[in-house]
């Protein structure tokens, strides 16, 4: 029997297996009468807001049988593990390619521009998937992200470099996205939090071996073939998961469950191309990317660009930014047709509290972990290894608890108070890493507040989001997913931009208290080079002084991610408690099929 029960009301398993064995002989009977019984209850028949890609996938839901829907699930697996294996890996390689071409300092200009575009690609691929198909997404995914790889592989340039960067961001975003919303689709309230935290299960492993992978592959080879393989690795790997939601899409297309076809009616050309264009809100994608861009820009350059936030540059782009995202606001309020950000989404205290839960989480997390790897470097006589693992405490506990907080909604039927005790735990983890954070403290106590901030994040992360999902219909599944993640990338980016700040405010004066002894260039050194204070032993007067200034800065940064810890609490209290059952949403409480779901227990109103 599945682990991940499907929510029907036909399908016998004699049923289930004739379908998968392509018996069209006995098939037909049987479609004829699903059709009859979902003809005035599937909202792909009688919902105006449902798109094509969202009728679609609920048709899809009916031809699935035993064998075909563990094909999806195995699709799922081999997707969520690749996109693991590449984020805990790939990176390493980016210096080296730079170096080839003697531009090693443009990394942070690459990096950058690579955030922007997994920031602004999310609501792109999300309004895409509901244009056309999943089918179709995950197909644009992989042409970018094997397109991207063999740019970069191939690059003579460092700029080629930057344009295969750009280009894999897009497809790395968008099957980050992908992976969530089909599991939405697939899946019911009560499933919904587990299945999606095993998709991170690869984290767990990865975390571990990455290292190893990437360091054998530029021992034994070059990074050019470290990325190459990933060209031929992520196509064979998605490979099984597009063709089993093409097989299902083709398949109800075929029966007359699902719409004929994703063209969009209209007499001429210029119809299509205009129609397609108001069901993707192509103004709102530009007017939203715009005005990310611009604001996320300053928000990471003040830090390397001349005068920091005294350059005219830094404050024009994010003047004009705000400016944009007005714009962005009106044009989605008053006049697209299928608005990104619908204003409905404005009153849903739901998605309201997962998106800045998120935004001020991910702003609390950046702004003791941007400087944690360097700070851990200096304070501790770790090796190499030891801190690279220690980095990866929090990814693992994330991923762990992320698990068992999906197990437990699935028998308590309920998100909330699980939301607000996980984020009281991560409160607590960054609240003793203001008391145990460096020198002083025992190794047991530095790797605890990383394991207690793994706990309460990953339970707040997989409750916040099946409530911001709940608190939806069908339809809306996809863009209200992409618009959290996307108020969270930024969230990111912020707290990155202010720990930059007071790190290179504070920093200075520490070491000017703590090294008196030295001149100003020497101080200038240390702040600036990791190698330089690592050369002095631990027990040097040196040495001793850069941890007192490191300690005192650390302590700033620890004390306000703290304070910002508190208010994603507050945001939880305010949201619906949603009784999680074996609906596909707590709105209209139809179930995977856009039928109505029968369970009396979906209908319990939440707290």
């Amino acid at each position: 029997m599945s682990a991940f029960p499907r929510h029907r009301t036909v399908d016998p398993e004699m049923d289930l297996q004739r379908k998968d064995s392509g018996s069209s002989k006995d098939a037909s009977p049987h479609w004829d009468t699903v059709d009859q019984r979902h003809a005035g209850s599937s909202s792909f028949l009688d919902s105006d807001e449902a798109q094509v890609g969202v009728k679609t996938v609920e048709a899809a839901e009916k031809v699935y049988g035993k064998y075909s829907k563990w094909w999806l699930f195995i699709g799922l697996a081999l997707a969520s593990y690749i996109y693991s294996l590449d984020g805990s890996t790939t990176w390493t390689y980016l210096a080296y390619a730079t170096s080839t071409f003697e531009e090693h300092s443009l990394i942070s200009s690459i990096q950058v521009a690579q955030s922007i575009i997994i920031a602004c690609g999310k609501p792109v691929m999300a309004k895409l998937a509901d244009t056309t198909s999943r089918g179709t997404a995950y197909l644009v995914v992989l042409l970018f992200y094997v397109l991207g790889y063999i740019v970069i592989a191939s690059a003579h340039s460092v700029g080629a470099i930057a344009a295969g960067i750009i280009l894999y961001a897009v497809g790395y975003t968008g099957l980050q996205l992908l992976t969530q919303i089909i599991i939405a689709d697939i899946t019911t309230l009560k499933w919904r939090g587990l299945v999606s935290s095993l998709t991170s299960a690869p984290f767990i492993i990865n975390a571990f071996i990455g290292a190893n992978v990437s360091a054998g592959v530029l021992q034994h080879s070059t990074w050019r073939w470290g990325y190459g393989m990933f060209a031929i690795l992520v196509p064979a790997s998605l490979a099984p998961l597009i063709v089993t939601l093409y097989w299902a899409e083709r398949k109800a297309r075929k029966l007359g469950l699902a719409p004929a076809s994703t063209a969009f009616a209209g007499e001429t050309l210029w119809q299509r191309v205009w129609n397609f264009s108001e069901q993707l809100d192509l103004v709102g994608l530009v007017l939203l990317g715009a005005a990310v861009a611009l604001i996320l820009l300053p928000l990471t350059l003040t830090q390397t660009a001349k005068g920091g936030w005294n350059n005219p540059s830094m404050i024009a782009m994010l003047v004009v930014g705000c400016v944009i995202l007005v714009l962005f606001v009106a044009w989605d309020t008053r006049f697209a047709r299928r608005p990104i950000m619908p204003p409905r989404f404005l009153t849903n205290r739901a998605f309201l509290g997962a998106a800045w839960i998120g935004f001020f989480d991910f702003v609390s997390f950046y702004l003791t972990n941007t400087y944690l790897y360097s700070f851990i470097l200096v304070v501790k006589p770790w090796s190499l290894i030891n801190v690279t693992y220690f980095t990866s405490t929090q990814t693992v506990a994330l991923t762990v608890f992320g698990i068992c907080a999906g197990l437990a909604m699935r028998f308590l039927h309920r998100y909330k108070w699980l939301l607000v005790v996980g984020l009281c735990i991560r409160l607590l983890g960054a609240g003793l890493m203001i008391h145990s954070r460096g020198a002083n403290a025992s190794d047991a106590e530095v790797v605890w507040t990383q394991i207690l901030q793994g706990l309460g994040g990953g339970i707040a992360a997989v409750a916040s989001q099946v409530g911001a999902q709940a608190s939806v219909t069908h339809a809306d599944v996809a863009i209200i997913t992409a618009v959290v993640l996307l108020w969270t990338e930024i969230g990111g980016s912020v707290g990155t931009a202010i720990a930059g700040a007071i790190w290179t405010n504070t920093m200075p004066q520490k070491l000017a208290q703590h090294l008196p002894q030295l001149n100003a260039t020497a101080r200038a050194e240390l702040f600036g080079s990791i190698t330089s204070v690592t050369a002095y032993p631990r027990g040097d007067p040196v040495r001793e002084g850069v941890i007192s200034a490191y300690d005192d800065t650390m302590k700033v940064l620890c004390i306000a991610a703290t304070c910002i810890a508190v208010l994603p609490i507050l945001c939880a209290l305010t949201m619906p408690n949603f009784f999680l059952g074996d609906a596909q949403n707590a709105v209209d409480k139809t179930d995977l099929t856009g039928a109505r779901a029968e369970d009396d227990e979906d209908v319990k109103k939440y707290d």
